[in-house]
């Protein structure tokens, strides 16, 4: 819980740019994200953690939240490596993006910058298509 509120607060840090977005939307994807954890702590964490949500007919918007928060997204070709359902894992909607780059840029509790988060991927092998998506999603929100 703490991490997800962290994420939240992080939220805030973004949000002020836009105008039009659905504000109780992030808020609710941010404090959900996670709940996949209930189940696993690996990557499927987010694709279990929408379809548990779906079990209880949460909002899609919700669901779709928790399905695309990881990193900046997963493409069709990375998901079919990591063995997750032929779904689209990047982000498309504006509150997806907000929530899923606030997750980007929390180290547990705590609050770091994108050159953290860089090198973080960078150690962990990530490829570079996920870190030049992070980057992309980076510019595009942070104004």
């Amino acid at each position: 819980m703490d991490h997800s509120t962290t994420v939240y607060e992080r939220t805030k840090d973004i949000t002020p740019h836009y105008d039009n977005i659905d504000l109780d939307l992030i808020k609710a994807g941010a404090m959900l994200h996670d709940v996949g954890r209930t189940v696993t702590n690996d990557i499927k964490h987010a694709y279990l953690g929408a379809d548990l949500l779906r079990q209880l007919n949460v909002d899609e918007k919700i669901c779709k939240i928790t399905e695309r928060h990881i990193g900046a997204g997963i493409s069709a070709k990375e998901a079919q490596k990591l063995r997750l359902p032929p779904r689209n894992y990047i982000p498309q909607t504006l509150e997806e993006k907000i929530v899923a780059h606030a997750d980007n840029l929390v180290h547990g509790t705590e609050p770091v910058d994108l050159d953290f988060v860089i090198n973080k991927w960078t150690k962990k092998g990530m490829a570079t298509e996920s870190i030049d998506r992070l980057i992309k999603l980076h510019n595009e929100l942070i104004k």
